[in-house]
């Protein structure tokens, strides 16, 4: 446990250092879409992953996030720190509203009540006439950070979004790495046992259900302050594919996968960009690639691959130097015959 925790950290680091570099060799705004979409997809993770609940709900929390954020800040005059928050609490609610609706079911029955409420919440912001209906939410302002920051200048934006997501991706963190954690991946592996062994196995999917939907919500909000933009887009139900995508490419059930695997859409659909929609065909194309060939995704194979090397090492002997010399002076004097 302790070397898989501590290869995440050292690959969340090397992630982290790249992120401070990105806004210098692509777009800023290009690398927050990344960060808003892996946040995205590390939030879904935590419950699919870690918990074994696959939700194709998630769209919901996203949009929500996005909607709210973006109508506090241009209609209530929010500041941009309040409006992300009011975005994010009410993901949170609905997370819980959702959860105990949905989380005493498991496999397909349980995906199919997230999907179902998804489609509620989004026939109710369809309708709502504050989102702008087919038209979006337009012109949304970025504000200013503390008061006096203008985010409208792209590298501070990034440096506030990479703060909140580093914020975010420290939450999943510390709560996988927690017995909090531990006891969702017992629920994960044998439910009955975590049962049997007297746990409230309800109130922990519940718990992990809704952190999962305030996540998702924070970074539902961050990209609608980004993008200065909100819409229907952002919650449709084809949108909480998303996630179960991005983390099925970078690897499912691990902390840096979801972030890769969000990556490397992102820059995908960026690259592929002037092949219309081919760009689908693309991504279902690596899709059934990775499926196929990297069933743990493109981390999880790295990972497979350094432990295969680490185990092709020979072991070193205790008290030999390891040299052949050493090695042979050795043989010779245990070995050699007596008088």
């Amino acid at each position: 446990m302790l070397d898989v925790q501590r290869r995440a950290l050292l690959i969340s680091l090397g992630i982290a250092a790249l992120a401070l570099a990105a806004p210098f060799v692509v777009h800023p705004v290009l690398a927050m879409q990344i960060l808003c979409f892996g946040l995205f997809a590390a939030a879904f993770n935590l419950l699919a992953g870690y918990l074994g609940l696959i939700s194709f709900g998630h769209a919901a929390f996203f949009g929500a996030g996005a909607y709210v954020s973006g109508y506090a800040v241009k209609a209530w005059q929010f500041p941009t720190e309040l409006g992300i928050l009011a975005g994010t609490a009410t993901a949170g609610i609905l997370g819980i509203l959702f959860g105990h609706l949905a989380v005493r079911r498991q496999g397909v029955y349980f995906a199919m009540i997230t999907l179902a409420l998804s489609q509620l919440v989004y026939f109710i912001f369809h309708q709502a006439p504050f989102t702008g209906g087919e038209d979006g939410m337009a012109g949304i302002p970025r504000g200013f950070l503390f008061g006096f920051i203008p985010l409208s200048n792209n590298l501070v934006m990034y440096a506030f979004v990479l703060a909140i997501v580093a914020a975010a991706l420290a939450v999943i963190y510390r709560t996988v790495y927690s017995p909090f954690g531990t006891v969702l991946q017992a629920i994960r592996d044998n439910e009955p046992r975590a049962i049997s062994l007297g746990y409230d196995v309800a109130r922990f999917k519940l718990l992990a259900f809704t952190l999962s939907a305030t996540l998702t919500g924070l970074a539902g909000a961050t990209k609608a302050i980004v993008f200065q933009f909100a819409s229907q887009s952002d919650i449709l139900w084809s949108t909480s594919g998303t996630p179960v995508l991005a983390s099925l490419i970078g690897g499912i059930g691990t902390l840096p996968g979801p972030v890769i695997g969000a990556a490397v859409m992102v820059m995908m659909e960026n690259l592929l960009a002037g092949l219309g929609e081919w760009v689908f065909f693309a991504q279902g194309a690596i899709f059934v690639l990775v499926v196929m060939f990297f069933r743990s995704g493109i981390y999880g194979e790295i990972v497979a691959y350094s432990e295969k090397r680490q185990q092709r090492k020979p072991t070193p002997i205790a008290g030999v130097t390891g040299t052949n010399t050493s090695i042979a002076h050795e043989k010779n004097r245990v070995g050699s015959p007596v008088g």
